[in-house]
This record gives C-alpha cells, sequence and structure tokens, in this order.
C-alpha cells in the first residue's frame, strides 16, 4: 500500500511540475518568454569576387569572405555584410534595408569601400564629394509562377562620380547615376539541382563600363546550383562562368553560404 501512495504522489508531483512549466514558459534574463529570434547571420565564400560582371578585386586577388548579420519580420529585411579578402588586401562594409510585398522589392542599400577610400573620407563623412559612401536604390520583380526575375538599381548618391571638363578645361565630378538592369531565368531539376542564366546591361557613362560607354551589355552569368541538405542544415553550393563584354574576360567563380 505505501508503494502505491508513493507512486501516486510522485505522479502527481510530475503532473504538477508539468503543468507549472506550461503556465510558466521559459523567460530570458528580462523576464520576456523565449521565442523565435528574427536575427540571422550567414557566411558566404567566393572564390574570385565578381559583382554584377566587375572583377571587384583586380590586384592582390584573393578568395572572399562575406560575414552578415540580418532582420527579418513581415517583409521587411535588414542586414548588416562585411567583405574579407583572406589576404587582407580588401575589405568593405554594407548596410542594406528592403521591404518585400508578393513579387515586389524595394531597398536602399550603403556600400563602404575602406580599402579604396582617399585618405580624407571617414565612415561617417557623407559630404557629396569626399564620402566613400556609394547609396543605390533598387527594385527587383519576381513572379511566383514565372521563372523570371528583373532588377533595376541606381547609385544615387555618394562616390559614382567620373570628371568632365568645362568650356574653359578645367575638370570636376560629375554625379554618374550608375544605372544596372539585370534579366534573370531558371531551371529546376530533381534533388536540389537548378540552373540559371542572367543577362546584365549598364545605362549610360557608369562604374559598370569604366564611364567611357553609354549603353553595355556588361554582365552574361550561368550558374549552376546545388543546395547539400543534411537534417535541418543546408548548404547552398554554386559554380558561375561569368563574362563581361565590356572588358572582354571571362570568369569562373565558386560560391558557398551558410545561413543560422
Amino acid at each position: 500500500m505505501k508503494k502505491v501512495i508513493s507512486t501516486l504522489a510522485i505522479l502527481l508531483l510530475a503532473v504538477c511540475l508539468f503543468a507549472q512549466s506550461e503556465d510558466n514558459p521559459p523567460r530570458n534574463n528580462w523576464g520576456a518568454k523565449l521565442k523565435e529570434s528574427n536575427f540571422h547571420l550567414g557566411l558566404d565564400f567566393q572564390s574570385k569576387y565578381v559583382w554584377r560582371g566587375m572583377e571587384m578585386i583586380t590586384e592582390n586577388a584573393a578568395p572572399v569572405l562575406f560575414p552578415c548579420i540580418n532582420y527579418s519580420n513581415k517583409g521587411f529585411y535588414v542586414y548588416v555584410l562585411g567583405g574579407y579578402a583572406v589576404n587582407g588586401k580588401y575589405s568593405e562594409l554594407d548596410f542594406g534595408i528592403s521591404y518585400t510585398y508578393k513579387w515586389f522589392t524595394i531597398g536602399i542599400n550603403d556600400y563602404y569601400y575602406p580599402t579604396t577610400t582617399t585618405p580624407i573620407d571617414r565612415y561617417f563623412n557623407y559630404k557629396p564629394h569626399e564620402t566613400g559612401h556609394w547609396l543605390e536604390a533598387v527594385i527587383t520583380i519576381s513572379p511566383e509562377k514565372i521563372p523570371l526575375w528583373l532588377t533595376v538599381s541606381n547609385f544615387f548618391y555618394g562616390a559614382d562620380k567620373y570628371q568632365v571638363a568645362d568650356e574653359e578645361g578645367n575638370t570636376k565630378d560629375k554625379q554618374a547615376y550608375s544605372t544596372y538592369a539585370e534579366l534573370g531565368t531558371y531551371y529546376d531539376f530533381l534533388h536540389n539541382h537548378k540552373i540559371s542564366l542572367a543577362l546584365g546591361a549598364a545605362f549610360d557613362k557608369s562604374c559598370y563600363n569604366g564611364y567611357e560607354k553609354n549603353f553595355s551589355i556588361c554582365n552574361i552569368e550561368l550558374k549552376y546550383l546545388y543546395n547539400l541538405t543534411i537534417k535541418d542544415f543546408s548548404l547552398p553550393l554554386g559554380a558561375a562562368l561569368i563574362y563581361n563584354p565590356v572588358y572582354n574576360k571571362a570568369f569562373v567563380n565558386f560560391t558557398a553560404s551558410l545561413a543560422f
């Protein structure tokens, strides 16, 4: 009889503790209920840093790592991203915010390149003729049921400038407002395989063509993707053949992405 009473008492205590834990869910040190985080971490790798057809590191080239922290909630997305060559010869710091509604995304990005700025520049220097920041507005259209995407971006402020001469022969900086448009498509295969093709063009004199040409095709990219999955872990891998008609250069680039 004592054993039965002891067993019932233990069961009753367990039920009480379980009910208490349900009524009092785990809390953090601020007293708030623990919940899923809207913050995420990422780490991207590129064997050759090529962006929109541009070779971003022309001297002392090396693979580049891109650590990132981002926040997403109800269509809003905010990120801070760094770029660091493994040989220490290149770095950048980017910030952006965007909003996505169904198939339409609009955003603003701020690119900053400490290794390429002038000595007068500092990170919080946004003066028109001194800043090393490149501010960009971008929109992306990607229909849900059509395997296409269209991205259009414009550097509306910052270091995107080239020199022009006036009637007296004096030179001055002119804002280029470099505009880039990219049209792409993709095809899915079984077991997380995908192939994509993108065509990018620059409008007028811009950073994408050395401020020397008007309309020009500057990026043709054929990319093969494989998403390696192990239980809940995902590792997207890619290899791309990239050709830039403006400079008549071709590259093969390997990429890998981690997200937490």
